[in-house]
This record gives structure tokens, C-alpha cells and sequence, in this order.
């Protein structure tokens, strides 16, 4: 039992805390700059019942595995391995923002508005969706809708970044 409160368990989930603290206040305040404190909510913050709930299942899977295998939680390249590509994943997201400014939105745009531009430069030269894996059908939906051939000629010369997803 004294793993579950020795040093790897403290420095492992001090490094999933602060890299949840990190994307979800980064988040924010992004959005308040591109989008002004007025346009922004708390929903800005990207917590939801079922991300707290992944969050909440995820520690308990973690002090399960810690209780049970707890050699495997010591191969720190793993966890160094892990941290590296959440890193990557966090610059590689947070320039996507950046790039896209006001264009950038956590709610998936189902109606054109004026200052909507397609972006296709910067990072979105080399993939389409940059900032994310998970809702790229919806949202390429209503990009063909919004910019037509547009869309189309860039979706033909970029790759959405996702395997098999065309």
C-alpha cells in the first residue's frame, strides 16, 4: 500500500494534474483573447459531465493498476514518453488556435457568420485538423457547406492528419 503514496504515484499524477490545468486554462484564455470575455462562458473551459467522468475513471484505473502492478508504473520512459506527446499534442493544438484566431471555436459552427474564413495556412497547410481527432466528419459537413469548392480543393490537397478518415 505504500506505493499508492510514494514518489512515482505523487510525480506522475502531479504531472497529469498540472497537464490538465495547463490545457483547460489555456483553453480559456484563448478563447477570451480571440473572442473577447463577453463571448466566452465557463463552457470555454472544455468541462463536461463526461469529462469528468473520463477523468474520475481514469484515476481509479491508476491507483487499480498502482495497487496491483505497481512495477509497471516504474518505467519512467513510458510516463516520460507520455508526457512528451501530450506536450506535442499541446503545441501542435495551441498554434492551430493561434493560427485560426477568430475562426477557432469549441462549438462546431452549424451557420456561416461574416467573419468565418477557411484557414489553410500556417499548420493547417500541412493538416486540416490540427486541433483535434474526434468530430471531424460534423464539422467538415458544414465547412463543404460554408466554403464549397473552396473547401473542397483544400480538402483535396490536405490531409485531414487521421488515418483512413478521408
Amino acid at each position: 500500500m505504500t506505493e499508492i503514496f510514494g514518489y512515482t504515484t505523487c510525480r506522475q499524477l502531479s504531472q497529469m494534474f498540472l497537464a490538465i490545468i495547463f490545457f483547460h486554462g489555456s483553453e480559456y484564455i484563448l478563447a477570451v483573447a480571440f473572442h473577447g470575455k463577453s463571448n466566452v462562458t465557463l463552457k470555454s473551459l472544455l468541462i463536461s459531465k463526461n469529462h469528468l467522468l473520463a477523468m474520475i475513471l481514469s484515476l481509479l484505473e491508476y491507483f487499480i493498476e498502482i495497487s496491483l502492478f505497481p512495477a509497471l508504473k516504474e518505467y519512467w520512459w513510458v510516463t516520460n514518453l507520455g508526457l512528451a506527446l501530450v506536450l506535442i499534442g499541446e503545441l501542435i493544438r495551441k498554434i492551430a488556435i493561434i493560427t485560426a484566431g477568430r475562426a477557432f471555436t469549441h462549438v462546431i459552427k452549424i451557420y456561416h457568420e461574416e467573419h468565418h474564413k477557411l484557414i489553410t495556412h500556417g499548420v493547417y497547410s500541412f493538416v486540416r485538423h490540427p486541433g483535434y481527432t474526434d468530430r471531424i466528419p460534423y464539422e467538415e459537413f458544414f465547412l463543404r457547406q460554408f466554403f464549397g469548392s473552396q473547401y473542397e480543393e483544400y480538402a483535396q490537397r490536405t490531409p485531414s492528419g487521421i488515418p483512413f478518415v478521408k
